[in-house]
């Protein structure tokens, strides 16, 4: 029996792997949309002109004149003079020194030289190829097998919020139906693949899928309530003068409320249902309220820690915010009626509001699915 369910997760895995192979090479409508007169490449600052930059306060302003030695690619080893426009925006401008390395992007003419070289960031990508592979080394050499799992689980999941979530947001594609879909199918497929095909993960899967239904309901009516809009999301208004002024702010923005908690409603879900069937395997003529209750001690013991990591996590993320209401002294209830606050308010409570519901959704499920199958 233990060799058929090791084959059986081998084949999963193996099917998973498949399509997360597919996942990648399959193009989006919106890969090719930038001209290909550019060549995108690596270069090394080796020369800056600071000459006509100018400081006001803590910002600066005007062109940097930056010399790049080109790393790779077709103009490996020209040496091309770029322009650095500084436009006085903290969250925008960067500053080069020798010695960085930049991505660097050459506009060409039809005969393919040179026009334009724009210096455009520091160069990150190598970095952070590194840290991935340094992510997938530790989850393999700790984890194991399970570690194989959910390392394929992760590049899924993130192969499908890039290539089917966000390329049918742009399309048009209703947000609300269309994130609760993509949840649910990787609630499966996240679920499945590391617990098994068993009743561990049909009881975690049906209990994190009530979940992230609870909260999406909420979500729902209470962004209606509180008269929030998509705008205060980052970038949204940039989205929209971008030739996307068909889309639905506000129900991307209530997509991505239910989204953001999905995974902490999974953890849950699959802590409560890992830990009935350690009682009920331990104990197997457990009776079905005895089993329930036990799953409602255990989501008691752990949905308090959980919602606490939901707030830090938000918390993170509008900090700065936070701070500049406190330096100017602003009270607190026009702090928290403001709508990015409200904002922030909303997606922490019914992503709290989906962690409280998932424990007993979980345990009812497991104790009907467990005990029947125990009996």
């Amino acid at each position: 029996m233990p060799s058929i369910l090791k084959n059986r997760e081998f084949i999963l895995v193996a099917i998973f792997a498949l399509l997360t192979t597919v996942l990648y090479f399959i193009p989006t409508d919106f890969d090719n949309r930038i001209a290909d007169n550019a060549v995108r490449c690596r270069a090394e600052v080796v020369g800056v002109d600071d000459s006509e930059v100018q400081q006001f306060g803590m910002v600066k302003t005007g062109p940097q004149y930056v010399t790049l030695e080109v790393l790779e690619g077709e103009f490996a080893g020209q040496v091309l003079r770029g322009t650095n426009e500084l436009l006085g925006q903290m969250d925008k401008d960067k500053i080069f020194k020798r010695g960085d390395e930049v991505l660097t992007v050459l506009s060409l003419d039809a005969d393919g030289n040179v026009l334009f070289v724009n210096p455009q960031d520091h160069y990150r990508i190598g970095l952070e190829v590194a840290m991935l592979a340094l992510f997938a080394f530790l989850l393999l050499a700790f984890g194991g097998w399970t570690g194989a799992k959910a390392l394929f689980s992760f590049m899924f999941t993130a192969l499908v919020l890039w290539k089917v979530l966000i390329p049918g947001l742009l399309k048009g594609a209703d947000p609300v139906w269309l994130t609760l879909g993509v949840v649910t199918g990787l609630c499966a497929v996240i679920i499945f693949m590391v617990a098994g095909l068993n009743r561990k993960g049909v009881v975690a899967f049906l209990g994190s899928f009530l979940g992230v239904f609870t909260s999406c309901m909420l979500a729902i009516y209470f962004t209606g309530e509180l008269h929030l809009h998509g705008a205060v999301m980052p970038f949204a208004e940039t989205l929209l003068y971008s030739g996307f002024g068909h889309l639905d702010l506000t129900k991307i923005y209530v997509a991505a409320v239910f989204l953001a908690c999905s995974g902490a409603v999974m953890d849950l879900a699959m802590d409560v249902a890992a830990s009935m069937d350690e009682v009920v395997m331990a104990n197997p003529d457990i009776s079905t309220m005895e089993a329930l209750a036990s799953g409602i001690r255990v989501g008691r013991a752990v949905v308090g820690t959980m919602t606490t990591t939901l707030l830090l996590a938000y918390s993170g993320g509008f900090i700065t915010l936070m701070m500049a209401f406190m330096a100017q002294g602003v009270p607190l209830i026009n702090t928290f009626n403001f709508v990015y606050v409200s904002a922030e308010v909303l997606k922490t409570l019914v992503g709290s509001f989906g962690l409280v519901t998932v424990a007993p959704f979980t345990a009812i499920a497991g104790a009907f699915v467990f005990i029947r199958k125990s009996k």
